[in-house]
């Protein structure tokens, strides 16, 4: 078997060259956000995610970190983090798993097959087994106002479009902080 670094690499190149984009995060190979579609068929059909994902440097011997960015109502989902409850991911992986898999068929199954007796989203949960008419509502309902291409374009919207953000209100960036610690005397 190759190294970690050449699988890793061999990895990631595979998923840009699928039908995913693929977006570098600090222009390395170890931290990307991929976008994802709901799968057909299911709830989330129609959804646009974009799903941060984090190698460890002993990947693939090590499961990759999965999140989603913008809001999924998913009982298998933490609706504030974005983590992943999905067993093949924390607790089962194999290095013969690669990223594809991960997107073409863990993250499709999660959202197909919720398991509500093992919930990182204890509201999705409990409303997907007392009431599924209401259940499935609510996932429309945040596919229609998260899950939209424009979602994973840029970072991922809050709550209330109508707010602004402290960096909107001071009327500052990053850009202005470029000296830091320095005052005249």
């Amino acid at each position: 078997m190759s190294s970690p670094s050449k699988r890793r690499d061999m990895d990631v190149m595979k998923l840009m060259m699928s039908d995913y984009t693929v977006e570098t995060i600090n222009d390395g190979i170890t931290e990307f956000n991929v976008e994802f579609h709901g799968p057909k068929e299911s709830l989330y059909e129609g959804g646009v995610w974009k799903v941060r994902v984090e190698l460890p440097d002993a990947y693939p011997y090590k499961s990759p970190s999965i999140g989603f960015l913008n809001k999924i109502f998913h009982p298998n989902v933490d609706e504030l983090s974005g983590s992943v409850c999905l067993d093949v991911i924390n607790q089962s992986w194999s290095p013969m798993f690669d990223l594809l898999n991960v997107f073409e068929v863990f993250l499709p199954q999660l959202l197909l097959y919720p398991n509500p007796s093992d919930p990182l989203n204890g509201d999705a949960a409990s409303l997907m087994m007392k009431d599924k008419n209401q259940y499935e509502q609510k996932v429309k309902e945040y596919c229609d106002r998260y899950a939209k291409k424009e979602n994973v374009v840029g970072t991922p919207k809050d709550e209330s479009d109508d707010e602004i953000s402290e960096e909107e209100y001071s009327g500052r960036s990053d850009s202005d902080d470029e000296v830091v610690g320095h005052a005249d005397p």
